[in-house]
């Protein structure tokens, strides 16, 4: 009876190591794929650029949707259409669940900028969470760049960007408020 037990438990070390291994290749396979998106999101989704987001640790849900919306043409951007228009549904699945997972990046915001934003986010939190982590098809914005969520606002307020409630919220949102919630998530 020990000695089945022992086998046993080694069968089971056994699996463990190698479904460790399976999905470490894996991530392995698409990170290799993901380093076209390392070009202007930076390595593991941390972008160095102000006017590209992070995707390290955005939601899943939301980075498969926005993918499948560069790709069918819902959501404008030459360069993300281009890049969205080669990917399979396993890529975008898979891109989805890589980003999720890599540690968060903090861009930094204007102190006293962010502490204006900080009064006036309570209308962001009950969708973007109540650190501003995301939630499902919400987007995570702590810790983007302040120019790019500025830049997403705007676009929301102008309608270049589609989606109602954004649309609504940007809307009443002046140039000052607009920067002051910028810099407070992105000093999350």
């Amino acid at each position: 009876m020990h000695l089945l037990r022992q086998a046993f438990t080694f069968s089971l070390l056994l699996t463990c190591f190698w479904v460790m291994q399976v999905s470490a290749n894996e991530l392995s396979a698409v990170e290799k794929k993901a380093a076209t998106c390392f070009v202007c999101h930076g390595d593991k989704g941390k972008s160095g650029n102000p006017q590209w987001p992070n995707l390290a640790a955005q939601q899943s849900v939301y980075i498969v949707k926005q993918l499948n919306a560069f790709k069918s043409g819902d959501r404008i951007h030459p360069v993300m259409q281009a890049q969205a228009g080669k990917l399979t549904a396993e890529d975008i699945n898979n891109y989805g669940a890589y980003f999720a997972v890599q540690q968060a990046a903090k861009a930094g915001g204007d102190p006293a900028l962010a502490q204006k934003g900080k009064d006036k986010a309570t209308a962001c939190l009950g969708c973007h969470g109540s650190s501003g982590e995301g939630n499902g098809e919400f987007p995570r914005l702590a810790g983007q760049h302040p120019d790019y969520l500025a830049q997403q606002l705007t676009h929301f307020k102008n309608g270049s960007r589609k989606n109602d409630a954004m649309r609504a919220i940007a809307g009443n949102l002046s140039e000052e408020d607009t920067k002051a919630l910028a810099a407070y998530f992105g000093s999350l």
